[in-house]
């Protein structure tokens, strides 16, 4: 065996049952909710056990050391984004029963695979049952995520259900399936997660899940929508979770290469060409690779929403926006005011030769400022000293900055 093997479901869940016994007392705050301090003891355990089981004796300790090290750093940041996910929207609570879906895609094993992580040290009580769906696709390996599951000891129920078929019957040809799918999917494990008493229901959408839902709905749904982290669903009869939602795809992809999960691939929508979804994912990782930090960008906004810079007239009550207009006088600061059509301006009710103050000198050119000065001395204008003794406070207009 070599180093390698030392991620994969079976001997992982060795070194998980090892670390979960280090000092375990010293993690009971939520506010960090499951933090771990002891990963250097958790490396130290991976590299031994690692020693012990080379086949031939000769792995490279510093290989073993790197191997070990890269996954631990990955397994730490995955642990750490989930747990914030999980404080930031309080999504599982003390007695939770949740239920995590699992597809035998890269993303539900990760899910599964933290979540079961940090219910060993987790503050509070909660327990784990994994669900998947056999939707009877042709060709569907039904026997690998069931001895999956029974090889990691993890609590779990297969449903069967032949909604393939309808899918198909239901779908055009030519059309893509993933909207029936998703709905006869959803509404089966809706309906389940009640029937068995769960109180959430947590799915394996991840961060950049999130934004190209955001971008689908922008460029072809005509709203500004995407998945929540945290959902009520319509019938208030279920929660879901995202415990992902704080967590890039490429280290859910690396994370899953590490622990050698058993992939079982989509054939039914995975493998429809032209799928919108699949165009927008691609140009976000043309995006991510060009500019690194613009999908996190793109992401903390979909945090920081300012409805009033929108145009949503439910969101925000435009209708009763009225003026609150003070009795200080706010002048134009500049070298002078021309006025034309005196006479209609009269008319309306307005100033023939509204007065100005002196532009800042700091920022004026020496032609300009010298102008302004013979300005002010032919009394077309007022100066910033006289402003002031007038009201009591130089009136300038403030600086803005706008976000583009």
């Amino acid at each position: 065996m070599t180093a390698a093997t030392l991620f994969t479901p079976k001997n992982t869940s060795q070194v998980d049952n090892m670390s979960s016994e280090v000092d375990l007392d010293s993690h009971t705050s939520e506010a960090d909710f499951y933090s771990m301090e002891d990963d250097e003891a958790d490396m130290n355990v991976d590299i031994e056990l690692a020693s012990e089981q080379s086949d031939d004796g000769q792995a490279s300790t510093e290989h073993v050391y790197k191997e070990s090290a890269s996954f631990l750093k990955l397994q730490k940041k995955l642990r750490r984004q989930v747990s914030w996910a999980i404080r930031d929207f309080n999504m599982i609570e003390d007695g939770d029963v949740v239920m995590v879906c699992v597809s035998g895609g890269k993303d539900s094993y990760t899910l599964l695979d933290i979540l079961l992580l940090l219910k060993r040290i987790a503050p509070i009580s909660f327990d784990i049952v994994a669900v998947n769906l056999d939707q009877k696709q042709p060709g569907y390996p039904e026997d690998i995520l069931p001895a999956y599951l029974n090889e990691q000891g993890i609590a779990h129920y297969i449903l069967e259900k032949d909604t393939y078929s309808i899918v198909k019957s239901v779908v055009p040809e030519g059309k893509t399936y993933c909207s029936a799918c998703s709905r006869l999917r959803r509404g089966s494990l809706y309906g389940f997660a009640k029937q068995i008493g769960a109180t959430k229901i947590a799915l394996g959408h991840h961060r950049d899940d999130m934004l190209a839902t955001f971008f689908l709905n922008l460029f072809h749904g005509g709203a500004l929508k995407s998945m929540p982290p945290k959902l009520l669903s319509d019938d208030k009869q279920n929660i879901l979770i995202r415990p992902l939602a704080y967590v890039e795809e490429k280290d859910i992809i690396e994370y899953a290469r590490l622990k050698e999960f058993p992939i079982i691939p989509c054939n039914l929508c995975g493998s429809q060409t032209n799928l919108q979804r699949a165009i927008i994912n691609d140009m976000l990782r043309e995006w991510d690779d060009a500019h690194p930090q613009r999908l996190a960008s793109i992401f903390k906004a979909m945090q920081n929403v300012a409805p009033s810079q929108l145009a949503d007239r439910e969101l925000f009550d435009f209708e009763q926006l009225s003026l609150e207009r003070d009795d200080n006088e706010r002048l134009f600061e500049g070298d002078n005011i021309q006025a034309g059509q005196t006479a209609s301006l009269a008319e309306i009710g307005l100033p023939i030769a509204p007065k100005t103050q002196t532009f800042n000198p700091k920022f004026a050119s020496t032609h300009n400022y010298n102008d302004n000065q013979q300005s002010v001395s032919t009394n077309k204008t007022i100066s910033t000293d006289k402003t002031t003794e007038s009201s009591g406070t130089t009136l300038k207009i403030p600086t803005i900055n706008p976000v583009i």
